[in-house]
């Protein structure tokens, strides 16, 4: 018995034996985070070859499991059996060359290119990589077998995606779908999907070309929507280390594609290049930074330093007026003063927090143009501080920030605008006025919203910047004499939407008209009220307030009107130390400084907490992303509105 049990293993494995090597197949075993591309590519065979000896790794690799490999080229001595011997062409990558004008050169397709060069569909172009260059008999030859190659299906499991699955074949989704046309909207579970190959023409088949070419009439009709998106473009600046390749799979374009709309990048992409996509593409958006409230986390004792314009020198030489005479009349020291109370504030709550900071409060002695802050810097050592609060004028703030940027000292502006020139260590505190408007740009996008716009002729660079910046906005069609025609704004209405109306005119019956087409529209459609900017036309008389409530008139804003408990307190203590409600400069004062010593209390340099924190103090946001110029601006912007119980409230 024994002898016979021997006999039939021997046997066996003969057979078996006998079968792998005609089939010249052998084997591989799977190693912790391996994928089937790299497998593949290790044998320099497809993805589809392996899972067509091993299905049952079509549901995922496992570890120490043994996989079946076919010996690389097996395929087209079964499949082509008279192949003429072609003399193989190579090409060695020369810095700014482009696949696109590789494969120009040697006229090859963007597919024969890639699969004669399997590492380029995952690690794009390299500088003195060579590539083999397909012959164009050897492109027919590679047509022919693909129509006698088998037919590669998966199922559809629960949770999977097209993007998983295509990454699992080495494929692209537009490969995918395009095999495919029926997942192009739906990815149903348990769907019998077509890898690679082409399925017998039969009956179902037949059935499944006729929604193609009823698409194709449809796309036949007139239809303005489209129109619209073929004409409409979007700017996208590039990035550091971004190349053709990744742009192009960035926008789900050939790359042949992405280089006629951009005939520039046919020498090469450049950082800081500005690209034209269309409009119908998503282009990424800058990561958003989530707020956080700060605590002490670090005892090592900083330093920081205020520059405040108290111009001492011009109070004591002042002999006709007196100091509350000139209290009275200078509106700029006014400023300093409640800035530098609103500070003083800072400082005591800090300490009664326990921050291990010391403050120095300088005289920048300030005009427009002039300043002491060299003098200051250089006989007391500002060199070493961690950080510098002020001055006021931005050109006293730059000359700060310049003195100090040898040190990287960081420089936080507190009033100056964002329109000058850029240091490493400057930090401007007052969100530009393109970026507040921006935000609400972003805030109607982030809730799905149809925006549309009334602007008035009158005011020509909103419809620019609008039209540059925001492609994606539907513009009103004003009447002949520059009224607003209702029956085109009703038009542009949309449901199950919220229809956000941008309104940017002066015109009383301009408002009035645009309001009232709103208000007749409320009953079919959700609409609100939007402004980018203050305007004082909205504060008369003529414009019923109540009206605007119903609205809900939205704006954005660079402060907001805090009620929360701890609003409340400073209020309360700042009165009674101050016997006087804050002012805005008061709280500024506070906000800035306190935050400067928030983020200096921590473990980490102020750079660093710019760079991963944004923070919210009573009335400001503190939201810092570096500048391409250099230097930081804040984006930190409040979304507000008008609430029909007649308050001012934070929108969500």
């Amino acid at each position: 018995m024994m002898k016979y049990f021997f006999a039939i293993c021997i046997t066996a494995l003969f057979f078996n034996y006998n079968v792998f090597s005609q089939e010249k197949n052998t084997t591989h075993k799977v190693e912790k985070g391996e994928t089937m591309s790299q497998i593949a590519i290790k044998y320099n065979v497809t993805p589809y070859d392996i899972y067509q000896l091993n299905p049952d790794a079509q549901s995922g690799l496992k570890p120490n499991s043994v996989l079946l490999i076919p010996k690389s080229g097996v395929k087209q001595k079964t499949i082509v059996q008279a192949k003429p011997i072609v003399k193989t062409t190579t090409h060695e990558v020369a810095p700014k060359e482009t696949l696109y004008g590789i494969e120009k050169k040697y006229g090859v397709s963007d597919e024969d290119l890639k699969k004669a060069n399997p590492t380029l569909e995952k690690e794009g172009l390299k500088i003195g990589q060579i590539l083999v260059i397909p012959s164009k008999n050897s492109t027919k030859t590679a047509t022919a077998t693909v129509i006698q190659e088998k037919v590669v299906y998966h199922e559809v499991l629960p949770k999977e995606t097209k993007y998983s699955i295509s990454k699992q074949y080495g494929i692209t989704i537009q490969e995918l779908e395009k095999k495919n046309p029926e997942i192009v909207s739906n990815l149903p579970i348990g769907y019998k999907l077509i890898i690679k190959g082409h399925p017998e023409t039969s009956g179902p088949k037949v059935e499944k070309t006729i929604p193609v070419v009823e698409t194709k009439k449809e796309i036949a009709k007139p239809n303005p929507v489209k129109v619209v998106a073929a004409i409409n473009y979007l700017n996208y600046e590039v990035k550091p280390k971004e190349t053709l390749y990744s742009l192009s799979k960035m926008f789900g374009m050939t790359q042949e594609e992405l280089i006629t709309l951009n005939p520039a990048l046919s020498q090469g992409v450049v950082e800081g290049m500005i690209l034209k996509v269309p409009g119908t593409m998503t282009i990424p958006l800058e990561t958003k930074k989530e707020y956080a409230g700060l605590s002490k986390k670090s005892s090592n004792r900083k330093k920081l330093v205020l520059l405040l314009p108290f111009n001492m020198p011009n109070i004591e030489g002042d002999t006709l007026n007196t100091t509350a005479m000139r209290l009275k009349k200078d509106k700029f020291l006014n400023m300093t003063l409640d800035f530098y109370s609103g500070a003083l504030m800072a400082i005591d709550s800090a300490k009664q927090i326990g921050l291990s900071i010391d403050v120095k409060i300088y005289d920048s002695q300030e005009t427009k143009n002039t300043s002491n802050v060299a003098s200051i810097i250089k006989e007391n050592n500002l060199e070493n501080s961690d950080a510098v609060v002020g001055p006021f004028y931005l050109t006293n703030v730059e000359k700060t920030a310049e003195l100090l940027t040898l040190n990287q000292v960081p420089v936080i502006s507190p009033l100056s605008k964002d329109i000058g020139n850029s240091f490493s260590n400057l930090y401007q505190t007052i969100p530009t006025a393109t970026a507040v408007k921006n935000a609400m740009f972003d805030y109607m996008r982030a809730k799905g919203g149809n925006i549309i716009a009334v602007v008035d002729k009158k005011k020509e660079s909103m419809v620019q910047f609008i039209k540059e910046n925001h492609k994606d906005v539907k513009f009103s069609v004003l009447a002949a004499n520059g009224a607003l025609a209702p029956e085109n704004l009703k038009s542009l209405f949309v449901k199950d939407k919220i229809n956000y109306v941008v309104m940017e005119t002066g015109n009383t019956g301009m408002i009035k008209s645009t309001m009232a087409t709103m208000l007749s529209a409320m009953a079919t459609y959700k609409v609100q009220l939007v402004i980018l900017e203050p305007n004082e036309t909205l504060d008369t008389d003529e414009i019923n307030f109540v009206n605007l409530t119903k609205l809900k008139l939205m704006y954005p804003s660079v402060t907001r009107e805090n009620e929360s408990p701890e609003a409340l307190i400073f209020e309360k203590e700042y009165k009674k130390k101050n016997k006087i409600f804050p002012s805005a400069f008061a709280t500024r004062g506070f906000d800035i400084t306190f935050d400067t010593m928030m983020r200096l209390s921590q473990d980490k340099t102020y750079q660093e907490t710019a760079d991963t924190i944004a923070t919210e103090q009573v009335d400001n946001k503190f939201e810092y992303y570096k500048k391409e110029e250099g230097g930081y601006t804040n984006k930190g912007v409040y979304i507000l509105y008008y609430d029909t119980d007649l308050t001012i409230k934070e929108a969500n």
